[in-house]
């Protein structure tokens, strides 16, 4: 007879089906292959030799990130008596970490011969970087004397014995390793130099006219190692770098009581730097029982041990870039870019009033990113203009947009901004801009506790007379002069009093905490946005199951979200075709029988970093919309999110016409198979090579330089076959999916508290205030629950 807990097993088998895994494949090894697809850039001949060196640089900080974040928490996870498992792979946390150690050496194996190659390469050009075994005597001379001048009076060598104990290595830190042989009968000690962060690390050395030559500070202190521990003698030598865990949650970290977030965001810096080790790097050579010395001390095991013979964070690559010279720049690197104007915008013109004239779509980077920056800078000085309010993400360190924001609150606007904090790297920026935007006067709010804002939004308001007009403007990227100049992104500027109606509620509600809006033409995350997809899905779904032709098309940096996977595998059998554009992580593979066989999933890595979500239903693309958000949980259901849609018939056939053309890529190009892994685009017999990035650039160098016209009609791309091809936009009516009835009251997915912190402009002493002091005129505050029922019924025409 069963007993009571086989009982509750089978009865929880009959209440939820097993979980299908023939077609998904697990995230953490996905993203493995897709950074490996970044260091094919550096092995395709047809790139610039140096460009193909930052891709090197590249696959080494993306996999940095892997290890401090993914691996880093799913070896937290594999401490648990019960791990979790992964609901695409049926993996558990443990067993996840051993089969991504395994794909490791392969990796940097092959990372480390293509340095190797390039470097050599580099070499006979002209582009040289000394090495201490091969210095000529010329070059040992300069690097002894730059050693005692400049390096010998900053580091601080440090010995490890019983009476010293092993030190906190810094995370990412660079580190000189050795054994010591003691001048006692004292038992071999390690000597450990940290290479000061305070230098710069590219030291050039003297080389013939037309050439460029350097050495690494490494490199320097190694030469000249032998007089760094007095008595001691080094035995071996080695660079050393650990890399520490970094998932660490702000929120579960807790807020003190009275202590004002900012402070609290500090103090999660700081304890980020002690976090648990995942790996240890080493380059060079170390006895047995010194390394074994570093790993105990670490609390590392072997397989957590990588080691190579190439310089260890190959950051430094970017700063060389602009001493290459200049005879070989053109061979070396891409042909320099720079974003061109919008040709359906008038510079010279106010960029308000053309906004107001129709809906206006930028393109990053081909496209500048100016007319945004200036509506902003124009909105800080227009006396009609009452209120700038914007959700930010990522800011550039030097952020011309932050500058105007300022501006506008000291000329008299209402200036809210969110700040989200909790931006993963950018914490530290995030919370300077902060300060300063309060200091001058913003009101500066935090997301709410356990939801990343992650929304790019923004809306300017103005009062004319007794109306008002809002101009919303969103993107799929980050408000970012800098990423706006190398990730592909599209802004959406647009007058429509709908999607307005709908922002000023989403930025009531961020202010109150509410993240349960109900929204008639924004998809707003962490509740609205995923049955957007699944509706939109649905009714693709009825359609083929109605005979009728059926399309689904998504442009995404990584799809992982079960439900929606699950979603795109039951229209994919129902006869939907997916078309798909994914630049990362794919936990669904396509083309498995019976399962995805209608699904298309493919790649696209080149020169700029494809960044841009589009979400399309239908074969004639009725309903097209951008969004900051890709398909994972972690956007659709933990954070705040919104995707929007495009209503302008112009607008629309340029979102088409720039996919098509991605579509149509037969170079940089990959297409995923249905065992994961992915393979270059196969070109037709006769079919010439189509790099869309390219293609893009020379499109945006042809509409600057041919007469500007009021709206370019842009006409679908060519769509040949077998490629897949994007939708034909022709005379179709745009569609918005509408929201589903209100479900019954269901408590919200909100902050522990009722809303989220808020700073407010205080008083601080001249010795303790960061930001720049600033003249701050009297404000006049303009509500706008002050316009009442008359703001209704100017914006909607209705008076209930």
């Amino acid at each position: 007879m069963p007993s009571k807990i086989e009982k509750k097993q089978a009865a929880a088998k009959l209440r939820k089906p097993p979980r299908d895994f023939s077609y998904t494949q697990n995230r953490e090894l996905s993203w493995l292959r897709f950074d490996n697809r970044v260091l094919d850039e550096a092995f395709d001949e047809t790139v610039p030799l140096f460009e193909r060196l930052k891709f090197v640089s590249i696959f080494e900080s993306n996999l940095d990130e892997f290890l401090m974040v993914r691996v880093g928490g799913l070896s937290d996870l594999a401490e648990l008596k019960k791990q979790p498992v992964d609901n695409k792979s049926n993996m558990t946390a443990s067993e996840q970490v051993d089969a991504v150690m395994a794909e490791m050496p392969g990796l940097l194996t092959r990372w480390e011969s293509i340095f190797k190659s390039i470097e050599g390469k580099l070499d006979t050009l002209g582009v040289h970087r000394a090495r201490i075994d091969s210095l000529t005597p010329e070059e040992r001379t300069f690097v002894t004397r730059y050693f005692q001048a400049y390096v010998s009076p900053v580091i601080s060598p440090l010995v490890i014995d019983p009476r010293h104990p092993f030190p906190n290595l810094r995370n990412g830190a660079l580190y000189l390793a050795c054994g010591l042989d003691g001048a006692t009968d004292e038992e071999s000690l390690l000597g450990l130099i940290e290479i000061p962060a305070s230098m710069n690390r590219v030291v050039e050395i003297p080389s013939p006219t037309g050439t460029y030559s350097y050495i690494l500070l490494e490199d320097v202190i190694l030469a000249c190692l032998d007089s760094c521990f007095g008595s001691y003698k080094p035995l071996d030598r080695a660079l050393i770098r650990v890399t520490r865990n970094a998932d660490i949650d702000p929120d579960g970290e807790g807020v003190e009581e009275e202590e004002d977030y900012r402070q609290h965001m500090k103090r999660i810096l700081k304890k980020r730097l002690r976090l648990q080790p995942v790996v240890l790097a080493v380059s060079g050579s170390l006895e047995k029982a010194t390394l074994k010395t570093i790993r105990k001390a670490l609390e590392l095991s072997r397989r957590s041990v990588f080691t190579c013979n190439i310089p260890l964070n190959l950051g430094y690559v970017f700063g060389i870039e602009g001493k290459i010279p200049e005879h070989l720049r053109n061979e070396l690197l891409f042909t320099p870019f720079k974003p061109q104007p919008n040709p359906t915008i008038d510079m010279t013109r106010s960029i308000r009033e053309q906004v107001l004239q129709g809906d206006k779509l930028l393109f990053y980077p081909y496209e500048a990113m100016n007319p945004f920056l200036d509506l902003v800078h124009e909105a800080a000085y227009d006396p009609e203009c009452i209120s700038l309010r914007i959700t930010l993400y990522r800011v550039a360190k030097q952020s011309r947009l932050c500058e105007s924001l300022i501006d506008a609150a000291e000329n008299g606007k209402e200036v809210t901004v969110l700040m989200e904090l909790r931006a993963r790297f950018d914490e530290q920026n995030n919370i300077e801009w902060a300060e300063r935007l309060e200091e001058a006067g913003c009101t500066v709010i935090y997301g709410s506790e356990g939801f990343k804002c992650h929304s790019k939004i923004c809306q300017l308001t103005y009062r004319e007379g007794m109306a008002l007009t809002r101009l919303t403007l969103l993107g799929t990227g980050n408000f970012n002069e800098k990423t706006a100049k190398l990730y592909s992104d599209f802004m959406l500027m647009t007058a429509h009093p709908g999607i307005g109606e709908d922002a000023n509620l989403f930025f009531r509600n961020l202010s109150l905490g509410n993240l349960r809006g109900d929204y008639r033409f924004l998809g707003v995350a962490p509740v609205g946005l995923k049955p957007l997809i699944m509706r939109g899905l649905d009714r693709e779904i009825q359609r083929a199951l109605a005979g009728e032709p059926a399309r689904v098309f998504f442009k995404l940096n990584s799809l992982t979200d079960r439900e929606v996977i699950d979603k795109i595998a039951e229209a994919s059998c129902a006869g939907v075709r997916v078309d798909m554009i994914i630049r990362g992580i794919s936990c669904l593979k396509p083309g498995v029988p019976g399962k995805t066989e209608n699904v298309h999933v493919r790649s696209i890595v080149g020169r700029f970093l494809e960044h841009a979500r589009v979400y399309a239903f239908g074969v004639d693309s009725d309903m097209i919309y951008l969004s900051s958000a890709d398909m994972m949980t972690r956007n659709t259901e933990h954070r705040v999110e919104i995707a929007f849609p495009v209503l302008d018939p112009t607008c629309r056939a340029l979102v088409h016409e720039y996919m098509g053309m991605q579509l149509r890529d037969n170079v940089k190009a990959r297409n995923l198979t249905s065992d994961g892994t992915w393979v270059p685009v196969e070109r037709a017999e006769g079919e010439k090579p189509f790099n869309s990035q390219e293609a893009l650039l020379e499109r945006a160098y042809r509409n600057a330089e041919a007469t500007p016209e009021p709206v370019i009609e842009a006409k679908p791309a060519p769509e040949p076959e077998p490629q897949p091809v994007a939708p034909k936009v022709q005379e179709v009516q745009a569609t918005v999916i509408e929201p589903e009835p209100a479900p019954a009251p269901q408590p919200e997915p909100q902050a522990a508290k009722p809303a989220p912190e808020t700073s407010t402009r205080r008083k601080k002493s001249a010795g303790t205030a960061k930001a720049i002091k600033r003249h701050r005129p009297g404000r006049v505050r303009m509500g706008l629950g002050l316009i009442g029922l008359g703001l209704k019924t100017l914006i909607t025409g209705k008076t209930k």
